[in-house]
């Protein structure tokens, strides 16, 4: 069954497309991440579904109900932003209650509530505290709860970790992954960060310009991507492109491009020969930018294979480890 559906949702600004006819089924206990660009219409989706923008054209169904021109509070729904929005005068136990105390929930209930979510969310130390008393991580954790409490039907999460830094994010991200798997809910994740992506999503939703160019599993996103957008997007460094084989000594159809991953790139004694034009060690790994045939590439290498500036390599990859894509229409196309 799915625990929201969305069919053939568009949404105009003054006439200006941010969603373009989206078609999306989250099934009932997923964690779907939306994932796209800067300005390429994620935001507006989830703004969407939680009813805080109308959809221009389409329906919006949560569980078997039709909620498209249902106000937000109708529509049981629970946002988590990436701003926290909490009240600073308020505890974090008040902040969590808040919703619950709106629509007069019993004293008694709202604090065994508020005490049950905060512990989910891993933040019961902190509920005597307010928001100036807390990290962004703790506040993150606040927030959470304050959704967890309200048992709504899906959780709408909008960037949420996009101002925590690099080691707190990883490590919230770990905790909101265990999080899901305890309490089992529909979660819709909302993010430009391909790891978040990859390491939280059941499936993924790639958005370009209000348009799903591919959904899938991560493994799905990674090996097989649909389309030239989707092979850039998702992989860090992006996937090197190539007018033909003829850089690592593949031979492609005419008018097809070569898609080929930095780790999928081999340095040895076989192969093109290559030019070191770029080294950027990343700790136990190292990026090596080169010039071969013409063309500008870069291959992901062990740090200790010691590459310098203006080494001369040989280059090569297989057929099995290369992608290949339509040169006009950039969809993927099938090896012969």
């Amino acid at each position: 069954m799915s625990a929201v559906r969305l069919a053939g949702v568009s949404k105009d600004f003054d006439g200006v497309p941010a969603v373009r006819e989206l078609d999306l089924d989250v099934a009932d206990g997923e964690l779907l991440v939306v994932l796209g660009p800067s300005g390429c219409g994620k935001s507006t989706v989830l703004r969407l579904m939680a009813g805080l923008e109308e959809a221009t054209a389409g329906r919006i169904l949560i569980g078997d109900r039709d909620v498209t021109k249902l106000s937000p509070g109708r529509r049981n729904v629970s946002m988590v932003f990436q701003s926290y929005a909490l009240f600073p005068h308020l505890t974090a136990a008040e902040n969590i209650g808040f919703g619950l105390v709106v629509r007069e929930v019993r004293r008694a209930e709202v604090r065994e509530r508020v005490a049950q979510a905060a512990t989910v969310a891993g933040c019961a130390h902190l509920l005597e505290r307010r928001p100036a008393q807390l990290s962004g991580g703790e506040r993150q954790r606040i927030a959470l709860a304050r959704a967890l409490v309200r048992e709504p039907d899906v959780f709408l999460l909008d960037e949420p970790l996009s101002n925590l830094d690099a080691e707190l994010r990883a490590q919230t991200r770990a905790e909101l992954k265990l999080l899901h798997a305890r309490v089992g809910a529909t979660m819709l994740y909302v993010t430009h960060d391909q790891i978040e992506a990859l390491t939280l999503g059941q499936r993924i939703a790639v958005l370009r310009d209000g348009e799903l160019q591919q959904l899938g599993t991560p493994e799905q996103i990674w090996r097989e991507p649909a389309n030239r957008f989707v092979a850039r997007f998702v992989g860090s460094p992006a996937m090197n492109l190539l007018a033909s084989g003829a850089a690592v000594g593949l031979e492609a159809p005419a008018g097809a491009e070569v898609g080929i991953r930095s780790e999928h790139l081999a340095l040895g004694e076989e192969g093109v020969e290559a030019t070191v034009t770029l080294v950027e060690p990343i700790g136990s790994e190292a990026l090596v930018h080169l010039r071969a045939a013409g063309t500008e590439l870069v291959a992901r290498v062990p740090a200790e294979a010691g590459h310098g500036v203006g080494d001369t390599v040989r280059l090569s990859s297989s057929r099995e480890h290369a992608h290949l894509f339509d040169g006009e229409t950039g969809e993927r196309l099938p090896w012969t």
